[in-house]
């Protein structure tokens, strides 16, 4: 539980209405029930309030009492109530200790506060740090270092020698390390596997989708720096470094040795290719294929990705083609009848006269 006034202080937000109130989770507006509060976000959605059972809302500062129900009004709204459902969501850590199934290998650091599930296995000299989780069937390579309050979902693999900051949640399926795709082909067309020697390093407050895979570095280190958030079924090549609170949408892919900044967005299904370099805030837009550098801040969209306002104006185009290919036709229809009447005409009018 927790009233009003409390809440506002979390999120540095204003109370109309009763600040004493107290509510005991948090819900969207079609499933909150009547001690909870939820959020309106888009002023455009403001008739859902009317049927909406919730004691009180999370609302924009701008929105006015509708019904005398007690509002919270904020900044962000969004952001706002992504604090509070934390806050409501929220459970502290308890240790369950080891699993008796688990296989832990000689020279590993343990925590006094960890769990670790059923069937984990972890290699020699691993270190964990505090109040980590280890879920069941995860496999943990030697020499692997990882920092406090690290979570690990059911079926990880990390990969030998590999190193993740604090804070990291990686889900269930994903490969950190292995390798890279890298080979040499001989003038007979043998594929000749190149070593990857390296490793991955994985800053502070990543989080990593389900069955993502992250490559390990032909030599030195593949990088995701801190505060990066990437969605499921997301493939990393080897030595890529992707710079801090960048966030990267499903089954986006960047190829080796491509460099991403700081802040740069990927949309679903983007493909980066590889020795690029994306500076600080570049946006991609879903579905696009990059070949070429993009300087801070730009948007592309496409594929090739260009500029992506010419790309609107250039879908816009598109669109219009079959209709501008009928209007081609019809004037090229009607510039061959006018050329075959000028024709005709030329004929008549230079006819030699013929004799009496």
């Amino acid at each position: 539980m927790a009233t009003l006034k409390e809440l506002a202080a979390l999120v540095d937000g204003e109370v109309v209405g009763d600040e004493s109130l107290e509510v005991s989770g948090f819900n969207d507006l079609q499933n909150a029930g009547a001690g909870e509060i939820s959020f309106l976000a888009d002023l455009k959605r403001q008739k859902q309030l009317a049927a909406c059972r919730a004691a009180a809302l999370i609302v924009p500062r701008e929105l006015e009492p509708v019904d005398g129900r007690p509002l919270l009004r904020v900044d962000n709204p969004y952001l706002a109530a992504t604090l509070i459902q934390n806050f409501f969501a929220f459970q502290p850590f308890v240790a369950a200790g080891v699993h008796p199934s688990a296989v832990i290998d000689e020279g590993c650091r343990l925590p006094t506060e960890v769990t670790i599930g059923p069937l984990a296995v972890l290699g020699k000299g691993v270190r964990l740090g505090q109040r980590v989780v280890i879920g069941a069937g995860v496999v943990v390579g030697d020499q692997v270092e990882i920092g406090d309050e690290v979570v690990l979902h059911p079926n990880v693999t990390i990969y030998p020698r590999c190193r993740i900051g604090n804070w990291v949640i990686i889900h269930a399926g994903s490969v950190i390390g292995s390798d890279g795709f890298g080979y040499a082909t001989t003038a007979r067309g043998r594929h000749v596997k190149r070593m990857h020697q390296g490793i991955v390093v994985i800053g502070d407050e990543v989080e990593i989708g389900a069955n993502v895979c992250v490559d390990r570095a032909t030599f030195g280190e593949t990088v995701i720096g801190a505060g990066t958030k990437i969605d499921n079924l997301v493939q990393i090549g080897h030595n890529v470094e992707i710079g801090e609170s960048c966030l990267l949408a499903a089954q986006a892919g960047i190829a080796g040795s491509t460099c991403l900044g700081k802040l740069v967005v990927l949309g679903g299904q983007a493909g980066i290719a590889g020795h690029l370099e994306l500076a600080d805030g570049v946006m991609v837009a879903g579905q696009s294929g990059v070949h070429n550098n993009r300087p801070a801040g730009a948007k592309v969209a496409g594929y090739p990705a260009i500029d992506y306002k010419k790309w609107l104006r250039a879908s816009a185009a598109a669109a219009r083609l079959p209709e501008m290919a009928r209007e081609l036709r019809e004037l090229r229809r009607q510039v061959e009848q006018l050329a075959g009447g000028a024709t005709a005409g030329d004929d008549a009018n230079t006819k030699e006269p013929q004799d009496e």
